[in-house]
C-alpha cells in the first residue's frame, strides 16, 4: 500500500470534514477501496474516524442502486422529540382553563391581553393542577399561540 503524500493528506481531511455524515462514511470507503491491503486502517487513522465507520460505508456502496440520486435527507424522516402538542393532547384546553382566572387585557382593544403570572409559575401550576410538565419555552409558545403578550411599561415625559 502506497501512503499519500501530507499535502494530499491535508486536502483530504480538508475535504472529509466539508462532506455530511453520510457521504464522510462514503468518502472514506471509496479512498480505503482504492487503497486495497490495509486501507480501512489507513484512512480511518488519516481521516480520523472508525473502521466502522468505513466498512458501513462500503455496505452503503455496495446497496447502491445505479438509479440513485441525489438525496439532500442525511436521517430518516420521524426522528427527534415530538411537539408538546404530541405529547401532552389536552394542553391547550388545561392552558386556558388555567389562563381564565389570570387574563388581562386592554378594555379599548379585546385582541389584547396578556397575564400577571411570570412564566415558571404557569408551568408549575400547570403541573400541579394537570399533571402537565412543560418548561418554560413551552409555555412562551402558548402564550403566543392564545394571543398574550408580554405587557410593557411606557414611560411618559410630563414635560410641558
Amino acid at each position: 500500500m502506497q501512503a499519500y503524500d501530507a499535502e494530499t493528506e491535508a486536502l483530504m481531511k480538508k475535504y472529509y470534514a466539508s462532506l455530511s455524515e453520510k457521504d464522510q462514511r462514503r468518502y472514506a470507503a471509496v479512498e480505503a477501496q482504492k487503497l486495497g491491503q490495509g486501507g480501512i486502517q489507513y484512512i480511518a487513522k488519516l481521516l480520523g474516524c472508525h473502521r466502522n465507520t468505513i466498512t458501513a460505508g462500503l455496505k452503503d456502496l455496495a446497496a447502491l442502486s445505479p438509479e440513485a440520486g441525489y438525496d439532500a435527507r442525511i436521517r430518516r424522516p420521524g426522528g427527534g422529540r415530538k411537539s408538546y402538542e404530541v405529547t401532552h393532547p389536552g394542553i391547550d384546553e388545561a392552558f386556558m382553563d388555567m389562563m381564565s382566572d389570570h387574563t388581562a387585557g386592554d378594555p379599548m382593544d379585546e385582541r389584547i391581553k396578556w397575564t400577571n403570572r411570570s412564566q415558571q409559575a404557569l408551568a408549575d401550576q400547570l403541573a400541579s393542577a394537570y399533571d402537565i410538565h412543560v418548561s418554560t419555552k413551552v409555555i412562551r409558545q402558548l402564550l403566543s399561540k392564545h394571543g398574550y403578550r408580554r405587557r410593557q411599561l411606557q414611560k411618559k415625559d410630563d414635560q410641558a
